[in-house]
């Protein structure tokens, strides 16, 4: 027994700092992945819009597109951009298509971030202001609606808010007590098609991209007249969400000749909007669906012009500004979304994990061998004063068997132990000086 004395005391101790240290790296990853890189949610919810809307089909397919990389998309139909933009503040959907000028229209984007927790990730598509009747020319302002039933889009939408503006720019007001009180009738796509279509209403102000299936139907259909306002640059330059855009002559239907001449439009723009904690993988992820869904030409704007980071309603995410930047994350371009977000996270946690291992793992021989020559002086220190001891009185039988004991320890403790080479003479020579020490008590006679 008394030769392993010293082992366990030391086995005990590496097993008590080797344990610590494996605790506290693992609460250390535990807290990064949780806190600091945690894994992307398996859902998300969107609101969009109506369900014969524009929104509402590039909701269903950003589903398809997430669906083929794991994530579940939830899409909620909406009256359009102001209830989509209740729903992101309280929190009811992570993500929704924001209309232009339903927004706060703040140009201090600083301090818009510091009163909002709503983030842009890009303009999506031009929506243009269009103005279905069957013969009123309005080229020359809207005055010729004055009186007459105008269908300005689903109450509380931003339809219903843009409509009704610029209305209001030119003086057509439903107010009884203006010269001749407008019916703004409250219904917006399809129905509003079937309504005009029916002569129910003499005029139809839609705001939607032009895949939208009721621009489409209204587009295609010969008896309707679209107006083009001469008035586009002025009126860009008053409301400050617009902007000019032109439907060319024969983009419509070149057979048909449709339209009959180029078409001058407002427009406002599409915004694709988030709450600042959305994770970003999620938001590269929206991203790229934006790319897909609105890369493309359309009657209004030319291929890869959408999504960009320009005319946004609300400050860039973070996520957008890196992907507007650098493009697209460089391991999406070789694996799947999942595996390329776990090589991230991975990436993200080890990069700061080698940076405080490689160090430790520089010093930890350096650490040991300075404990390994503390050990050594102590046993020094320890026969030493077994030395004096034994030279300054002599010891009865029992004091004997103790420090024999004590000697046999020592040295059991050194050849059990693991050495460098570089303290190889230290050992031996302390080994000599225990045989010394030993030969002494040997000598000593009989008290």
């Amino acid at each position: 027994m008394n030769r392993v004395v010293g082992v366990p005391v030391q086995s005990h101790r590496r097993l008590i700092f080797w344990t610590v240290f494996v605790t506290a790296l693992m609460a250390g990853i535990w807290a990064v992945v949780r806190f600091v890189s945690p894994m992307p949610p398996r859902t998300l919810a969107m609101s969009t819009g109506v369900a014969d809307g524009a929104y509402h089909h590039f909701g269903q397919r950003y589903r398809e597109i997430l669906k083929a990389n794991g994530i579940a998309l939830e899409l909620r139909t909406s009256t359009g951009g102001i209830e989509n933009l209740a729903r992101l503040s309280d929190g009811s959907v992570s993500a929704a298509f924001v209309q232009g000028g339903t927004g706060p229209l703040s140009v201090d984007a600083e301090a818009l971030a510091e009163t909002t927790p709503l983030r842009s990730l890009a303009t999506i598509a031009y929506e243009p202001v269009w103005i279905f009747t069957h013969t009123l020319d309005l080229s020359k302002g809207l005055e010729a609606l004055a009186g007459r039933r105008v269908a300005v889009g689903v109450a509380g939408s931003g339809n219903e808010k843009v409509a009704t503006q610029l209305l209001a720019a030119y003086g057509v007001t439903a107010d009884p007590g203006s010269a001749a009180p407008a019916t703004l009738v409250t219904e917006g796509g399809t129905s509003a098609v079937a309504m005009l279509g029916r002569h129910q209403i003499d005029a139809a102000i839609i705001v939607a991209a032009s895949a939208a299936p009721a621009v489409q139907r209204l587009l295609a259909d010969e008896s309707m007249h679209l107006a083009s306002l001469d008035h586009v640059e002025g009126l860009a330059r008053r409301f400050g969400y617009f902007q000019p855009v032109t439907l060319k002559r024969g983009s419509v239907d070149p057979r048909r000749d449709l339209p009959h001449q180029d078409i001058h439009l407002l427009s406002t723009t599409a915004n694709l909007v988030v709450r600042d904690e959305l994770h970003p993988a999620l938001a590269y992820l929206l991203l790229e669906a934006a790319r897909q869904v609105h890369g493309g030409p359309s009657l209004i704007h030319a291929a890869d012009e959408f999504p960009s980071p320009k005319a946004t309603e609300f400050p860039l995410a973070p996520a957008a500004e890196r992907y507007f930047r650098d493009g697209r994350p460089f391991l999406l371009n070789y694996l799947p979304f999942w595996m390329a977000n776990l090589v991230q996270r991975l990436v993200f946690l080890l990069v700061p994990l080698a940076a405080i291992l490689i160090p430790l793992f520089r010093l930890l021989p350096e650490i040991m061998s300075q404990r390994q020559k503390r050990g050594l002086y102590r046993r020094y220190g320890e026969l030493k004063f077994l030395e004096k001891d034994l030279a300054a009185r002599t010891l009865d039988g029992e004091e004997r068997d103790k420090a024999r004991e004590q000697l046999d320890r020592i040295e059991n403790e050194v050849v059990q132990a693991k050495f460098p080479l570089d303290l190889s003479d230290r050992v031996y020579t302390l080994r000599q000086h225990v045989d010394f020490v030993r030969a002494q008590l040997d000598r000593q006679p009989d008290r």
